[in-house]
């Protein structure tokens, strides 16, 4: 009597057929995965980018403000010192020449202690960055550096030009510190403005009839 083998389950042949058909999945899966890492790699990289640049931002942002605040902190204290210095100019201004020639050695010692003080101030505010500036007359007036006091009629200027400078004013750095305080020119006057017109016959000698 022959004995027949029993069949083992490893001996099936649905087996193959199983593996065939879990292969495309595992690829899909995989496939699915890599899109997956790639897509989020992604979005961390454009974040990093981001936090880069805000930090980039930051920084300059930071050294800007900390230079600001090195050169414009004395604003308050270089407006003061500024009265300081218009007392002693105005006081050099209120002596003419002719007083200046005439006074005496000590007199004269005192008013260039004077001056060489007035030139020391103006030294040490423009180490700290302000900057003193005086419009020239006929300069066209700039309501960002000049303030009218009042207004003047010169011919010789142009309306809305500078005509006289009142008072000196200062910059700390490239922002305003003080403006110049100036007289505004009217201008001359309108071109014919005192001529005689043209079918203006006053002058002839009447005749009688």
């Amino acid at each position: 009597m022959t004995d027949t083998p029993a069949r083992r389950p490893d001996d099936s042949g649905e087996e193959p057929n199983s593996a065939a058909d879990s292969a495309p999945a595992d690829e899909a899966k995989i496939a699915e995965l890599v899109e997956t890492l790639a897509r989020e790699s992604a979005e961390y990289k454009d974040k990093l980018l981001r936090t880069l640049a805000e930090m980039e931002n930051l920084r300059r942002r930071t050294e800007r403000e900390i230079a600001d605040s090195r050169q414009y902190s004395i604003a308050s204290f270089a407006r003061d010192i500024l009265a300081v210095a218009d007392n002693m100019d105005r006081g050099l201004q209120a002596l003419d020449a002719e007083l200046r020639e005439t006074a005496n050695a000590g007199v004269q010692a005192l008013l260039d202690g004077v001056e060489l003080t007035e030139r020391e101030l103006l030294k040490v505010l423009e180490k700290h960055g302000v900057r003193k500036f005086e419009p020239q007359p006929g300069e066209k007036f700039d309501p960002n550096l000049h303030q009218a006091m009042y207004e003047v009629s010169d011919p010789s200027l142009p309306a809305g030009s500078v005509a006289q400078v009142v008072q000196a004013g200062y910059m700390i750095g490239e922002r305003m510190l003080r403006p110049a305080l100036v007289a505004v020119s009217k201008g001359g006057p309108k071109q014919g403005t005192g001529e005689p017109p043209a079918n203006d016959n006053s002058g002839a000698s009447s005749q009688d009839p």
